[in-house]
Order: C-alpha cells, then sequence, then structure tokens
C-alpha cells in the first residue's frame, strides 16, 4: 500500500509529505482547492505524461516521491529484480523529477527509470478511477475493456488481436496476389535472373577484405621490396648499418664496467635494444624472401576486382553491400512465391483463420461468463442505489466476421426500474443513474483486482442524498480490504471515512499554495458542516453533522 508521498514545487503546492494508513480516507475541501492536484502527483509518479506545465510557477523543478509497502507483492518484487531495480524487499520507493524546461526523469529504489517502467510498476501499486470514468463508460471501447479487466481476459484479448492481425495480412497478400498475378510474375522473373547473376559471382565478405588486401599488397611490391631492402640497409647491410655499431658500443662498455660498475645501467638498456634489432633484420629478411613480383597473380586479383565492381555498379550498391542485397531479392522471391503461391497463400490465410478463431472463441466463453456474474453484481447493487427493480446487462451480440477485439461487441445494458427491457447505457441512463451504475462498476471491479491501493477522484459526482450514504458505506467496506482513497464533495460520503483530510487553498507571499490538513474531532465536525452548509456554520449544521459522523466524530 501507499505509505508515504512528498511533493515538491508541484502546480500550487510548494511542500507537502504525507504519511498514508491503511483503511478509508476522505479528501475535502473548497472547490478549486487543489483536491485533486494530490491525485495528479501521485498518477505522475506512476508513469503519466507531464511538461513544465506542472511545475510550480517561479521554481526550477518539481519533485515527487512515493514510498509503497509490497511484502504483499511477489509479482512486482520479482519484476524490479529482472529489471535491476531492486531495492528494499519490503518497500519501493519511486521518483518523478519534472524541470521548468519541460525535462523529465523517473526513479525505482534510486536507480533511473524509464516513464513505461514507471507505468509498468504503477500498475501493481495504485488503481486510479477519475472524476469522468461514468463518462467513459458511454463508449464502446472502455466497456470492452471494462469486462476484459474483469474477467482477466486482457491478455487473450491482445492475443486474439495479434492472431486477427497476421489472419487479415494474410488475406490482404492473398487478395494483392490474386489481383496481381502478371506483375508478380514479372517481378519474379526479373528477380529470379539478378539472384542467378550475383549468386554466379561465389562472392563474399570475408573474399572480399581478402581481395583488397592481396591486391594493395600486390600492386605495391616493388614499392614495400625496395622500403624492407632499406631497412635492412639502415640495420645491417650498409656501411653506416646501425647495429654492427651498438654491438660495437656493448661490447666496449662490458669491458669498461669493471672498472666502473655504474655503466651496467647503459648495458641494460643496450642489450635489449641489439636483441630486438636482431628481430627485426631477421623479420624483414624473412619478409623479402616470402614477397615475390607476380604480374599474373596481380592481372587475376584486377580482373576480380573488375567483375565485382561491375555488378556493383549495375545494381547501384556497393561491393560490399552485396550479400545483403542478395539476401533481401532472396526474401522478396520468397514471399512472391512460385506458380503456386497463390494455394500457399490461400492455405497460410486459413490456418491463420483457425487459430484466430480457437482464441476468439475461448474468449467469447469467457466473456460469456464474466457477463453474467457482473450483470448479476452490478444489478444488486443498482437496488441500493436508488433505482430498485433496475436491471444491468452486458449484452454479447455477435459479429458475422468478427473483429480485432473478438466475435462479439460489448455493449451495456440497462433498465433504472422494473418492467422495462435494458436499453443501450448511453441512451437511456440519466447522468445520476450512469454515476450510480459507473461507482458500482468501479467497486465491484476494484474488489478482483490485485492492486492494494484504490484512488476514487470525485466519481460521486451525480449523487446525493441517501444514495451518497450508500456510497459511502460501499467505499468503507471496500477500505476493510484495500487502502482506499476518495476525493468527494459529499458530506454522506466523507462522514464514513475513517481518516478525514482537507485540502485547502492560502495566500502566502502573494502566491496561492494549495495545503493538507488531518482533521481530527472538532475541525472535522466543522469540515462536514461546511459542506452540509456552506460558508456559514450554523448550530443546526453543525449538529446535523455530529449526528452524521456519530461516534466517528
Amino acid at each position: 500500500m501507499l505509505l508515504n508521498l512528498s511533493v515538491r514545487d508541484f502546480v500550487i503546492v510548494d511542500k507537502l509529505d504525507l504519511e498514508f494508513t491503511a483503511g478509508f480516507t476522505v479528501l475535502t475541501g473548497e472547490t478549486g482547492a487543489g483536491k485533486s492536484i494530490l491525485i495528479d502527483a501521485l498518477a505522475l509518479v506512476l508513469g503519466e505524461r507531464g511538461d513544465s506545465g506542472v511545475v510550480r510557477a517561479g521554481c526550477e523543478r518539481a519533485e515527487l516521491i512515493a514510498e509503497f509497502d509490497i511484502q504483499a507483492l511477489p509479482e512486482l518484487k520479482r519484476w524490479l529484480e529482472e529489471n535491476d531495480l531492486a531495492g528494499d524487499p519490503d518497500v519501493c520507493l519511486m521518483r518523478r523529477i519534472i524541470d521548468a524546461n519541460g525535462r523529465s526523469r523517473g526513479f525505482i529504489n534510486g536507480r533511473q527509470a524509464t516513464q513505461q517502467q514507471l507505468r509498468d510498476a504503477g500498475e501493481w501499486l495504485v488503481d486510479i478511477h477519475g472524476q469522468h470514468a461514468h463518462q467513459s463508460l458511454l463508449r464502446q471501447n472502455a466497456q470492452r475493456e471494462l469486462l476484459d479487466g474483469y474477467a482477466g481476459l486482457r491478455g487473450l484479448c491482445g492475443e486474439v488481436t495479434e492472431a486477427y492481425r497476421r489472419w487479415q495480412e494474410l488475406r490482404k497478400s492473398r487478395l494483392e496476389w490474386e489481383k496481381d498475378t502478371e506483375a508478380h510474375a514479372q517481378e519474379r522473373e526479373q528477380l529470379e535472373w539478378q539472384v542467378r547473376e550475383v549468386k554466379g559471382l561465389s562472392f563474399s565478405l570475408v573474399e572480399w577484405e581478402e581481395l583488397l588486401a592481396e591486391h594493395a599488397r600486390l600492386s605495391n611490391s616493388a614499392s614495400l621490396m625496395e622500403g624492407a631492402q632499406f631497412g635492412l640497409e639502415l640495420l645491417s647491410e650498409g656501411e653506416s648499418a646501425c647495429l654492427p655499431q651498438i654491438s660495437a658500443l656493448a661490447s666496449r662498455l662490458k669491458h669498461l664496467q669493471e672498472f666502473d660498475a655504474s655503466l651496467k645501467e647503459t648495458l641494460d638498456v643496450l642489450e635489449p635494444a641489439e636483441i630486438q634489432l636482431q628481430e627485426a633484420v631477421y623479420s624483414l629478411r624473412h619478409y623479402l624472401q616470402r614477397l615475390d613480383l607476380d604480374p599474373e597473380r596481380l592481372r587475376t586479383a584486377e580482373q576480380r576486382l573488375d567483375e565485382v565492381h561491375s555488378i556493383a555498379r549495375k545494381y547501384r550498391t556497393t561491393p560490399d553491400q552485396l550479400p545483403e542485397l542478395l539476401n533481401q531479392w532472396q526474401s522478396r522471391l520468397d514471399a512472391l512465391g512460385g506458380a503456386g503461391e497463390s494455394g500457399n497463400l490461400q492455405q497460410k490465410e486459413t490456418e491463420a483463420q483457425t487459430e484466430y478463431l480457437a482464441k476468439a472463441k475461448k474468449l467469447s466463453a469467457g466473456r460469456q461468463t464474466a457477463a453474467k456474474t457482473l450483470s448479476q453484481k452490478v444489478s444488486a447493487s443498482m437496488q441500493s442505489l436508488a433505482m430498485a427493480g433496475g436491471q444491468f446487462e452486458v449484452g454479447l451480440p455477435e459479429l458475422p466476421e468478427g473483429s480485432a477485439y473478438g466475435l462479439e461487441q460489448i455493449e451495456f445494458l440497462v433498465s433504472s426500474h422494473g418492467g422495462v427491457t435494458p436499453k443501450p447505457l448511453a441512451k437511456v441512463a440519466s447522468g445520476g443513474e450512469l454515476s450510480r451504475i459507473s461507482l458500482a462498476i468501479q467497486v465491484i471491479t476494484s474488489k478482483i483486482s490485485k492492486v492494494p491501493t484504490l484512488i476514487f477522484d470525485e466519481v460521486d459526482v451525480g449523487i446525493g442524498g441517501g444514495v451518497a450514504e450508500i456510497v459511502g458505506q460501499m467505499l468503507r467496506k471496500l477500505g476493510d480490504e484495500r487502502q482506499v482513497l476518495c476525493i468527494t464533495h459529499l458530506p454522506q460520503v466523507a462522514a464514513l471515512g475513517q481518516n478525514h483530510w482537507q485540502v485547502a487553498k492560502t495566500v502566502r507571499s502573494d502566491t496561492v499554495v494549495s495545503q493538507i490538513s488531518v482533521l481530527e474531532k472538532s475541525s472535522r465536525i466543522d469540515e462536514i458542516a461546511r459542506m452540509l452548509g456552506g460558508v456559514d456554520i450554523t448550530q443546526t449544521t453543525r449538529k446535523h453533522a455530529e449526528e452524521m459522523l456519530g461516534f466517528e466524530a
């Protein structure tokens, strides 16, 4: 779960250090106080995109640090080890820095991490339900993702999408082949001729490197021989050769060191030099013995070079690129196939379609089971959310040819009271009903998630009265199993929080800053009373707040 959050110079927050506890925590405050800034900060730590606009005015950078207890998350621990990001075995420390120039850096357990790695780790740690979740529920893609997430089918859905892509690519290839058979035949004929010509060279990169080296040696053999002979004359064979002189000097010094032992130092330098020069003389003589002028071999090498260069120029490439060009041609030939390629493509397409259908049918079976369970649970929750007799249903109308997401559409259907056939959610649900249904779905789907921390950002919008109290009870019950953080504007929900934080906006040195304070009994009563009656707190609203808080006050 989330243990600590440290925020520095973020939007209108200058400095904030929060310690989190288990259970159901509510955040309240007046509109514009910055309640959602806390969620935004946490989202950035968990890999959301951010730019220089999040840096507090006049500051160099925003810095966000979140500490999580991961003792109960073995999969995350394993992922951290695999990515060389492990630290304390019981704690995960995530850090995000965004500079005023827009540069962003991320760290996990003190090691630099990519934005994607922050996002991947965050999927094990926190699940954020945004304040517009009820609006996204109207989108068919969101409905599909929600059902697949609830059923644990997102991985299988990804496999179905990939299988569908392969099937459609092969189908497209087959159709293109049938349409362009003549053009393919001409291209194939041209490629076959080119492949034969280049293969006829029997050419390789190893041969090319050896050929270049041999040609350089043969074409410069006279200069090489002259240079080697010049070296021998300087070293040992000329009138002023240095090796005999060094040998004579060494011999003389050996005799003289009998009179002065300090000359041994000079001898220790001369003797290795004499040996090395002797080895150089031997090496040059051996080189001259091997070096020969071979005009015939030179002509052969030049002919081979001309042959290779000619083919390379013909195909507008360089000799060292010819093997790769040959591979490209061969790959294209393989793709074009032979005369019976149409049949081969048809077979491959059929095989891909069979694979797609097998995976898609498995996905459909999982969806049908999950749809039934989710429908029953959401319908049950609707009864306590001022929609008595209401019914929620996950429709799965079949698609004749399937799609990248399976063999059916996912469509949420609802009737807000009994005796009415459920119809598409977007057509029949009012704003308030949509909010309640969305919240019920979020709470239900959250229960099956392994994520330890759940955040609800004003998901109770459009709800009020007795329904709001029921919503609060749902969230509090969820807090018995998970760490739940909820930003709310409803006193009925806030009163049921086990912990209560207030977000307030103040002016300090002509700068607006946002602060968070933990509310105790008296201040909590005042906050609930403010939420009930506005700025002016009366005895009536205060008394009502005390009654709502009950023993929690």
